[in-house]
């Protein structure tokens, strides 16, 4: 029998794949793998690996969820090793809990290999911190996008009050709607709010605004997805750490600079 691996691939910079789900990759005979996936870590497989692209875009699938489930279990089930390569964490908004319960019930054997995930790892190179002891205490991840389109099942009102700092995927398309339920169920309005495009790849850029603000800020600067939306006072940090970065280029400078006189 074969066996089935689902993998994540982490949030975009390839340096940033575990050594695991790299190993993974090598010895598959079928990947399958998703839009956000770093293409550099195909380069990895075997020259007679099978690589099928099973990408999906809001409101626009390659291919559906169901035909996926099921190559997984056709590859599986021919005694190959498979590959289910997905950005960030497979079991973070990835449907990869779906994916190990249909080799489940065909008695396939499967592994879960976790990645680092978006909401972590995109704030992180933004100077952002999800956590911080004098800005934040507390976060959530939340989808800010449904099958339905607008995350209307989510309970803003608890993330409004309980939570310090909200993780937000696949929102920038609902981005008013989220802001106007968080605000309308108390969040105030001057919270600062960060979306980050291409979390983690060369192609970054952060724009900061807050939930009153950042709609505009967003349409005026064209923001698409993929994007992370980070609403909470460790936006604020984000600053603090530019201009640390910025005093440590400078160190750098002078040292670099600096002429030893034997």
């Amino acid at each position: 029998m074969g066996k089935a691996y689902i993998v994540g691939a982490g949030p975009g910079d390839p340096e940033l794949i575990t050594v695991k789900a790299l190993n993974c990759i090598r010895k598959a005979d079928v990947i399958l793998y998703d839009r956000l996936v770093n293409p550099i870590l195909l380069n990895e497989a075997k020259r007679d690996c099978e690589i099928i692209y099973c990408g999906k875009k809001p409101t626009q699938h390659t291919m559906k969820q169901e035909i996926i489930n099921d190559l997984l279990v056709h590859f599986t089930s021919q005694g190959k090793t498979v590959v289910r390569l997905k950005g960030g964490d497979p079991f973070v908004f990835g449907r990869g809990a779906e994916e190990a319960e249909a080799l489940a019930k065909n008695g396939l054997s499967f592994e879960v290999v976790p990645g680092i995930t978006a909401g972590i790892a995109a704030p992180a190179y933004a100077g952002i911190p999800i956590t911080h002891r004098e800005y934040g205490n507390s976060f959530a991840v939340v989808t800010g996008h449904c099958s339905k389109g607008k995350p209307i099942d989510i309970d803003w009102g608890s993330l409004a009050k309980a939570v310090d700092t909200i993780a937000i995927y696949m929102g920038v398309g609902n981005l008013s709607y989220i802001c106007h339920q968080l605000i309308s169920h108390g969040k105030n309005e001057h919270t600062p709010v960060a979306i980050i495009e291409q979390g983690t790849r060369v192609e970054q850029r952060t724009v900061t605004g807050t939930l009153s603000s950042i709609g505009s800020i967003v349409v005026s600067e064209g923001v698409k997805n993929p994007a992370m939306i980070v609403v909470g006072e460790v936006v604020r940090y984000r600053e603090k750490m530019l201009q640390y970065q910025e005093m440590a280029q400078e160190q750098s400078i002078l040292t670099s600079k600096e002429v030893i006189v034997i």
